[in-house]
């Protein structure tokens, strides 16, 4: 186990009807004018937005709006927003939606407060370092799925570059994140999906490593991938079930607010392989994880077939065969791909009609202001190319 130092310090509200409460925490953490940050219509659609009007007003909060935000949430939308609190003296940003409107409200909170030297893009996404400081924020989520609720990290995309990268920094973890399962009810069956292979996508990333001796967090992630193959079904099945969605959102914030990649270095190789897709076709990033994380398995499982054994007998229930170590190892992949399947996700690029044309220039992206990529087994841009051919 390596040395680690854990620090979240976003107090979560969790459970029903405490979005009614969103004023009263942004008073206790001495907001006084604040950015009210969304996406769409859907906020206004479930009566979201009215309760958190309606909250802000009862806390005598004055407040400004800024909605437009995209899945692969847009850089340009976070120079407004920067713009706007500057000239509005927003001292507080709410966010109110799914991861990214998070990492959008988090780079606009971080932009505010840079130095008149300093390019938010250039100088921190490109170059992935965070921040020193950046305006408090907080978060009612209505989608389970990237955990920026809780995380320190901000990931969006350049539309002037094809660029998605990504920042972090302690100062962009949320003061507080509120969430309320029935929020989510109104999700449609494949926004869960995209979000259940998300939250899986975080757990297997830091599942895959190449730290030695690390069987606690080995436990929690089993644990916590096998509750969310067990109820990312059911929560499609049964969308307002409080119990099924408690679990789901639950587990969703835990897999990404850094406890269980204590004392291990985890491998984001799949993630920054999707950025690329996700930047240059502008797919939603659950869909993408279920594509490129499958074909990065196929490509490095021997790299340490020993884990790719444990994942395969402790989360999918493979039986064991000492003689036959392989064919453990590329059942439990197939299982992975069988249950995306059964979620209706895709697990080719063909399958949302992207071919190979631009899969050397993604994988030349990639290796942008980087040394390699990954950790399990350390990729270059060859390796990259390779592995988004195995996705095709």
């Amino acid at each position: 186990m390596d040395n680690f130092v854990f620090y979240n310090p976003a107090k979560i509200i969790f459970g029903k009807d405490q979005e009614k409460t969103a004023g009263e925490w942004i008073r206790k953490y001495d907001g006084h004018k604040v950015l009210l940050h969304y996406g769409g219509g859907s906020i206004k659609k479930n009566g979201v937005y009215d309760t958190i009007i309606a909250s802000l007003k009862a806390n005598d909060l004055p407040f400004v709006e800024l909605s437009g935000v995209v899945p692969n949430p847009r850089y340009s939308l976070i120079q407004e927003g920067i713009a706007l609190c500057k000239r509005e003296g927003v001292d507080f940003i709410l966010a109110v939606g799914g991861g990214s409107v998070i990492d959008s409200a988090k780079g606009i909170a971080a932009g505010v407060l840079l130095n008149e030297d300093e390019d938010l893009w250039e100088d921190y996404y490109m170059f992935k370092r965070g921040p020193e400081k950046a305006l408090p924020l907080g978060t009612v989520l209505t989608i389970p799925a990237t955990g920026s609720e809780s995380s320190r990290s901000s990931v969006v995309t350049n539309e002037a570059t094809h660029f998605k990268r990504s920042m972090a920094a302690d100062c962009m973890i949320p003061k507080f994140s509120i969430i309320n399962p029935k929020t989510h009810y109104s999700l449609p069956p494949y926004q869960i999906a995209c979000g259940c292979a998300d939250i899986l996508a975080h757990l297997m990333e830091r599942y895959f490593t190449p730290t030695e001796n690390v069987d606690f967090t080995d436990r929690m992630l089993e644990a916590s991938m096998k509750t969310v193959i067990n109820y990312a079904p059911l929560a499609i099945k049964y969308p307002t079930d409080y119990n099924i969605r408690a679990e789901i959102a639950w587990v969703g914030t835990i897999a990404h607010n850094g406890l269980l990649n204590t004392g291990r270095l985890g491998d984001w190789a799949s993630h920054d392989l999707e950025h690329e897709l996700g930047a240059i076709y502008d797919i939603y990033h659950g869909e993408g994880l279920a594509i490129t994380f499958p074909a990065w398995m196929k490509y490095v499982y021997k790299q340490n077939p020993k884990r790719f054994v444990q994942f395969a007998q402790r989360v999918w229930d493979v039986e064991f065969s000492a003689e036959q170590e392989e064919r453990i190892i590329l059942e439990g992949i197939h299982r992975l791909e069988r249950f995306f399947t059964e979620l209706g996700l895709p697990i080719r690029c063909s399958q949302l009609h992207i071919d190979h044309s631009r899969f050397r220039e993604m994988a030349q992206k990639i290796m942008v202001n980087r040394d390699h990529e990954g950790e399990f087994m350390k990729l270059y841009e060859e390796d990259c190319y390779q592995i988004y051919c195995l996705s095709e």
